[in-house]
């Protein structure tokens, strides 16, 4: 089941550490999250962000794209410096600029997701619980990008494996692949979204994947988004 925006599952809080060169933005992050995100460390440059990732460890860190210090690398920098912690600590990038290049070179560098600053505070709270739990998220016009970047020359499809959606199933792994919540194909599609949970779930079974990223990752090898 999908995490309702704005709230954690019940008994769980994800730590986090925000990387953003403005105190003021952080502060205002910090009380549009949901209780559940616990924020244990904040940064303001490359260096500090460095710094207090390894000390802190948490589990993810939300992580502005253009950041001063350092040499000049800004987002991608932070996470080079913290590679040894990218198989614990997930890095979802926030940012005000919503331009291929910025998304590609933070993805390329290992954060799991890329969200511009427009989005609300329950959103952020939701996409937080979803790239710990191992999804990959991305705001919608940007996960095309990302797809453009990383899809790879078009594969064969036997028409089996395609033959085991439904029309709607594929409607649906579509959206997901491309970085929609269930709120949002519920809205796209106008159906409900446990009818989407549903879909989910059974695209998942039919094609032999455990999660939203290796779904993501199949529909884009295929060209099918």
């Amino acid at each position: 089941m999908s995490t309702p925006a704005g709230a954690g599952p019940a008994g769980r809080s994800v730590r986090v550490v925000i990387v953003d060169d403005h105190a003021i933005f952080r502060s205002g992050l910090k009380a549009d999250l949901d209780p559940s995100v616990v924020v244990i460390g904040e940064a303001g440059t490359v260096e500090q962000a460095v710094e207090v990732i390894a000390a802190a460890r948490p589990d993810v860190v939300l992580l502005d794209v253009h950041l001063p210090g350092g040499r000049g690398g800004g987002g991608r920098e932070v996470i080079t410096g913290s590679a040894a912690l990218l198989g614990t600590t997930r890095f979802l990038a926030l940012s005000v600029s919503d331009a291929a290049e910025d998304v590609v070179a933070v993805i390329r560098a290992g954060a799991r997701g890329y969200v511009t600053k427009t989005i609300s505070g329950a959103e952020i709270t939701d996409a937080v619980f979803r790239v710990a739990g191992g999804d990959a998220v991305f705001s919608p016009r940007l996960a095309g990008f990302v797809l453009d970047a990383f899809g790879t020359a078009p594969a064969d499809i036997a028409d089996d494996e395609l033959d085991k959606l439904s029309a709607r199933e594929l409607e649906v792994m579509r959206l997901i692949a491309r970085g929609y919540s269930y709120k949002e194909v519920a809205k796209e599609l106008f159906i409900s979204i446990k009818t989407v949970e549903t879909h989910v779930s059974a695209v998942l079974r039919k094609l032999q994947l455990s999660s939203r990223h290796e779904l993501t990752k199949w529909a884009a090898e295929r060209r099918l988004l």
